[in-house]
């Protein structure tokens, strides 16, 4: 945006269009986020309920962190923003409230990248794969369910019970090539 505004004259009826546009645009993405996160927590509440679980208050936030977050974030960066929502969180609130919240499906692990991010799906699946980019670190979740067929021969013919999968590709997504 910075560089279209550098191009316009300051002040002009363009300019001021364009400000005006950024800021609307900007109250979107916000109130976006905000019904996001609210649809997120309510499923959380409602998943618990029906589970006989607690969506405790570090849970709610850890997860309202993740959905906020535009990339994946560490442990210790959920962390640091866990501080600005709770009086002195320790590593294992967090780290409790990641592994729950990553086996009930609500988000998942990158592991190339140690590095959690939201599940985009809707249900708890037993498999995730993930293409990265290695340039802006954007990370898109694909939506296979289920094994493909080659893969599913091999872990048969090795008569391999598998519990659950995980497929990273790394590589440049579309904006970064």
């Amino acid at each position: 945006m910075s560089r279209i505004l550098g191009r316009v004259s300051p002040n002009s009826e363009l300019h001021l269009y364009l400000l005006d546009f950024a800021s609307r645009l900007m109250q979107k993405c916000a109130m976006a986020t905000k019904t996001k996160t609210q649809k997120a927590l309510r499923a959380l509440d409602q998943y618990c309920s029906e589970h006989d679980l607690r969506a405790t208050e570090p849970r709610r936030a850890v997860l309202s962190i993740v959905i906020q977050s535009a990339q994946t974030l560490t442990a210790y960066e959920i962390l640091e923003k866990l501080k600005k929502k709770m009086p002195n969180p320790k590593p294992p609130t967090a780290y409790r409230a990641l592994d729950f919240l990553n086996e009930h499906g609500f988000i998942h692990r990158i592991e190339s990248l140690n590095a959690y991010v939201l599940c985009n799906v809707d249900h708890k699946h037993t498999g995730s794969q993930f293409l990265i980019c290695d340039s802006c670190g954007n990370v898109n979740e694909a939506h296979l369910c289920h094994l493909p067929a080659s893969l599913e021969k091999e872990v048969q013919a090795t008569k391999f019970h598998t519990s659950f999968w995980n497929l990273e590709i790394h590589g440049l997504c579309k904006n970064c090539r």
